[in-house]
């Protein structure tokens, strides 16, 4: 499975990337986009996943998230020999990915200096209103609805045909996904900017911590458990739903 690993490596790399890229480009000061907003962020966070996912998917499934990989794996449609090489290699892609958006935009973190928290910002996701139980509650929400989305892309009711050959919407690619990632956003990332992905979160967070970022404060260590255990606890809910539902 090495290539399936190596793909997934990539593929996360280039979702942190233009996904932080993003939320670099909107809140660093200098910057050509900043100030344009929560929705530009939403529709950049959508194309990241739909970029990695084009890369990845011929080769790995294009998984991009521990989240997802643990959902299909409890769901029967994922190998658990393959779980944790493919967590591995996308936490490793998500690290990688933050450190590129840093080298990118590093004159822009420079000049943004004097505001901390926005930086953070950059890298993983903070609260709107600290309440760690009520995160956490968001990112199980919000991560169940996102696997067992995934997981019912590829049922028989979401199956079409074109010239007597029979496919399902999953089988469209990308698509369905970003529509899904940029409908998360925009409906339920209000409060904790939904995380959904511990790939894109603790794996940035850390590149937060070691990388000589010029004003940097802390990681919000204290949080960090909420958009990890959050989407693995939801995904394990959306895998029961789905073998309860289908």
């Amino acid at each position: 499975m090495l290539n399936q690993y190596i793909f997934e490596f990539i593929g996360t790399l280039v979702l942190v990337l233009l996904g932080d890229g993003v939320c670099a480009a909107t809140s660093l000061k200098r910057s050509k986009a900043q100030g344009g907003g929560w929705v530009v962020i939403a529709l950049g966070w959508g194309f990241a996943v739909m970029t990695g996912v084009l890369i990845a998917g011929p080769v790995s499934g294009a998984h991009l998230n521990p989240a997802v990989t643990l959902g299909l794996a409890i769901a029967g449609s994922f190998p658990w020999a393959g779980v944790l090489g493919y967590i591995a290699a996308q936490m490793l892609g998500g690290f990688v990915g933050a450190c590129l958006v840093w080298v990118f935009y590093k004159d822009h973190y420079k000049a943004t200096a004097d505001a901390p928290d926005t930086i953070l910002g950059t890298f993983c996701t903070m609260p709107a209103i600290a309440n760690p139980w009520r995160n956490f509650l968001c990112e199980v929400i919000a991560t169940c609805l996102l696997v067992f989305t995934i997981l019912a892309l590829g049922t028989h009711g979401n199956a079409f045909a074109i010239n007597n050959i029979t496919a399902s919407t999953g089988s469209l690619g990308a698509f369905p996904v970003t529509c899904v990632i940029m409908s998360l956003g925009m409906s339920l990332g209000g409060t904790t900017g939904y995380a959904l992905n511990p790939a894109r979160d603790l794996s940035p967070r850390l590149a937060h911590a070691v990388l000589p970022i010029e004003g940097k404060r802390d990681s919000g260590w204290s949080y960090s458990w909420v958009p990890v255990a959050g989407p693995m606890i939801g995904c394990a809910i959306a895998a029961g739903l789905y073998l309860l539902v289908f």
